[in-house]
């Protein structure tokens, strides 16, 4: 034998612990249920209320893909600047060859950076915007 003894006068007290948690539980909900507070179901009352502003449309919005372009850079240079600080914290325990790793690898992101300025990637100007101001008052859109 392993030496366990699961005869019912030893579990004996799991089984009043497991009652007296489904009892306690059933007593709260039906306590809620009758002492629970009341009111009418209305239109206004099943709209959202966030922040103090009564929402004006629908939170199924379209938005532009350079808000999620800015997501992605933030998250790349966030980590990237990680690697960079925990360099910097073991800086003089690393020695030159680290110091030359982290030249290149800073030399890889200002290379992707400049890659991405040059395809425009950074750039959320609109198309008349973009035009140049002869080309929008050309077009009537002056402001």
């Amino acid at each position: 034998m392993s030496g366990q003894n699961t005869s019912p006068h030893v579990l004996w007290p799991l089984v009043v612990y497991i009652a007296a948690v489904l009892l306690m539980v059933a007593f709260m909900l039906i306590l809620s249920a009758l002492l629970g507070e009341r009111h009418k179901v209305t239109k206004a009352s099943e709209e959202p209320y966030e922040a103090g502003l009564v929402s004006t449309g629908s939170a199924r919005l379209r938005f532009h893909a350079g808000f999620y372009l800015m997501a992605m850079f933030f998250v790349i240079f966030d980590l990237e600047a990680a690697f960079i600080y925990a360099y910097a914290v073991a800086f003089r325990k690393l020695g030159w060859r680290a110091y030359g790793e982290m030249t290149v690898f800073m030399a890889i992101l200002a290379a992707a950076l400049f890659y991405l300025f040059r395809l425009g990637a950074l750039d959320w100007k609109t198309p008349g915007q973009k035009a140049g101001p002869e080309n929008r008052i050309r077009q009537g859109n002056i402001s």
